[in-house]
């Protein structure tokens, strides 16, 4: 018999290191790990039962076995499920096919799961945490259906290496077998079991069975006790998403919250109910508190776990739940879909498509609810989670202006910090304003003082500030109640129809002089006007009413994405004594070189209002101390 020696990978290393080294409390929870292994086990076997009968191995009765060896010092933890083989248990336990695992280890080695690690079933690298109360680690396991009892055995003591050899092994399924550290014998207690069942799986499906030892009257000798062993199922085993909502204590639905996300925090709203009619099924979906690390990853699993009549057919199903929503976790137990549904079956179902339709209601008109009710709670979810769900504005079209009530936004007329509904910008809307105006910022400092906002405090108009880099992406084309969203930095604005001719005489005033910046600037933008929007500053850079808004352009091209260079066009405000000095040089001589330096000093501010820096920094610079000394020269004349 060939026992190889193997060397873990590196980051399984540094993984055992930090969990051995680092994590102090909650160690019971390698218990709920390993149970969930198991569970997920049994899952994989029973499913695939369903198509090939040879798995079962006549063996019928699912269940987890916990054993408690005093003597020995060492916990196994066994299941009859699908087991693996040689190839497959060095690829499981030897390294971490997880792509947020670089996530991990810099969320373990902070405060963050130190302090909370039961963080760690988020991660997929549960079975590690057996670490943390063992100083050796045992796994035998054989494939189901396999056909003879070869199985394979894996060691390790979380020294760097583990060994895997071939083993005898009678039953399908896997033991994992933790040789207890001397200070964590408690785990070989009947009561503290008991506890951390309870505590973290209570809802586990398949039986968590122990032998537990008994006293009872002797058949043998009237008057006299015996002690016998008594295999006894610790978890009560019943579904809770299949219980009457009045037998459910929130501590219950939070516990199993917890279980079927793997988060330590209490979620934000359970959703429990049952749907009858077209389709018949049952839904226990949960809105969570926090934010997952990795859910703007492409590999982010979302969709709650499916079951049909119990049975669990697929842990993560997309299909249920539109990815705008992927935040949602929680259970479906259908009636109406085949026990052996495929993925495949999934995408064209209409039972599906039933489904998909109810969740996503019930989950908008709760979040509706939270708005209208738990103002403050729903604040706390939308600082999460709000980013995620504007991206339904763009994809679900049906329900845009259901999500759209949704959308909390930071204003200009509204302290930091405080957030308004479009429902309520609308309300309070100035007579004659039309639009729905919004500015896209990096912070709301920034924003709030843009000077692209100057004729709207001029008349009081309120400004919505968004900050997120899609914002300007959904606001685009989106209406609500009939009124069409204008971004302050895009297109022309005019907020005061009533000075027409006044404009006319100005614009004809600066005709020639708009001219020749134009002429001058033609390779830089593709026209200068006369703004509407500027009241105190000189000149600014705006887009067309379609174009591509700025913050989203640096974001594409700081992902290396090829952006199409789009010239922006130059405002220059007519009010502006700097204009009224140029048109006068402009007329007294009109190929000046003091007019053309002005205007490249106009066209780089502009760019740094906008957040760009100048074409020639060093000749802006440069520029710039020449006028200052001639200011200079002339206080001091």
């Amino acid at each position: 018999m060939t026992k190889d020696n193997l060397e873990f990978k590196t980051e399984v290393k540094q993984l055992l290191d930090l969990m051995i080294h680092s994590l102090y409390s909650h160690k019971e929870i390698f218990l709920r790990e390993l149970i969930s292994n198991a569970s997920d086990a049994i899952d994989k076997a029973r499913y695939e039962s369903l198509t090939d009968s040879s798995l079962m191995e006549n063996d019928r009765e699912w269940k987890i076995k916990l054993t408690a060896d005093k003597e020995a010092g060492t916990l196994t933890v066994s299941d009859n499920g699908t087991g693996m083989t040689k190839d497959e248990i060095i690829r499981a336990l030897g390294t971490i096919a997880h792509s947020g695992t670089k996530e991990f280890l810099a969320a373990l080695q902070s405060r963050q799961v130190k302090d909370n690690p039961e963080l760690i079933g988020q991660f997929g690298v549960g079975f590690y945490s057996s670490f943390m109360v063992a100083d050796k680690v045992t796994v035998l396991t054989r494939k189901a259906g396999s056909g003879n009892t070869k199985g394979v055995k894996w060691e390790s003591s979380a020294d760097g290496f583990f060994t895997v050899e071939d083993a005898e092994k009678e039953k399908k399924g896997t033991e994992v077998v933790l040789h207890l550290k001397e200070d964590e014998k408690k785990y070989l207690q009947e009561w503290e079991i008991r506890n951390v069942v309870r505590k973290y799986s209570d809802y586990i499906e398949h039986p968590i069975v122990m032998d537990i030892e008994k006293e009872e009257e002797s058949k043998l000798k009237k008057g006299e006790k015996v002690k016998i062993k008594e295999e006894e199922t610790l978890n009560s085993r019943k579904a809770i998403w299949l219980k009457d909502k009045a037998e459910i204590s929130t501590e219950e639905y939070n516990e199993f919250y917890k279980h079927v996300s793997h988060d330590f925090t209490d979620p934000a709203k359970v959703i429990h109910y049952k749907a009858e009619g077209t389709s018949e099924f049952v839904a226990l979906l949960y809105i969570p508190s926090n934010m997952p690390f990795d859910i703007y990853y492409k590999e982010y699993k979302m969709g709650p776990t499916l079951y049909v009549k119990r049975v669990q057919i697929m842990e993560h199903c997309e299909q249920l739940i539109p990815r705008y929503l992927r935040f949602v976790k929680g259970v479906v137990d259908s009636s109406d879909l085949p026990l052996n549904v495929s993925r495949e079956i999934l995408q064209s179902n209409r039972q599906v498509d039933i489904i998909n339709k109810s969740l996503t209601k019930k989950v908008l008109d709760t979040l509706a609810e939270m708005k209208k009710n738990e103002y403050e709670k729903y604040l706390s979810f939308y600082k999460e989670f709000g980013r995620v769900l504007k991206e339904g504005i763009h994809f679900d079209f049906s329900r845009k202006e259901t999500i759209a009530d949704l959308l909390l936004f930071p204003s200009m007329n509204k302290p930091a910090d405080t957030y308004i509904s479009l429902q309520e910008y609308v309300e309070n809307m100035k007579e004659g304003q039309e639009d729905i105006y919004y500015i896209t910022g990096t912070s709301y400092a920034e924003a709030k003082n843009s000077p692209y906002l100057e004729a709207f405090k001029e008349k009081g108009y309120d400004v919505l500030i968004m900050l997120d880099e899609i914002d300007d992406f959904i606001a685009t084309g989106l209406e609500y109640h009939g009124k069409k969203f204008k971004s302050s930095i895009k297109g022309e604005i005019d907020l005061d129809k009533s000075k027409e001719a006044e404009k006319k005489e100005t614009k004809e005033k600066f005709k020639a002089l708009i001219e020749l910046i134009k002429d001058q600037l033609k390779d830089e933008v593709k026209d200068v006007r006369l703004s509407g929007r500027l009241k105190d500053t000189a000149c600014c850079l705006v887009g067309d009413e379609m174009d591509m808004d700025p913050q989203m352009e640096k974001l594409l091209k700081s992902m290396g994405q090829d952006i199409p260079q789009n010239k922006r066009i130059l405002e220059i405000n007519p009010v502006h004594p700097i204009f009224e000095a140029m048109n006068r040089l402009f007329e007294k001589e009109q190929k000046s070189v003091v007019l053309e330096e002005y205007i490249k000093l106009l066209y780089d501010q502009a760019l740094l209002l906008e957040g760009s820096k100048p074409k020639d920094p060093a000749a802006f610079a440069s520029a710039v101390t020449r006028l200052m000394v001639k200011d200079v020269e002339k206080a001091g004349a």
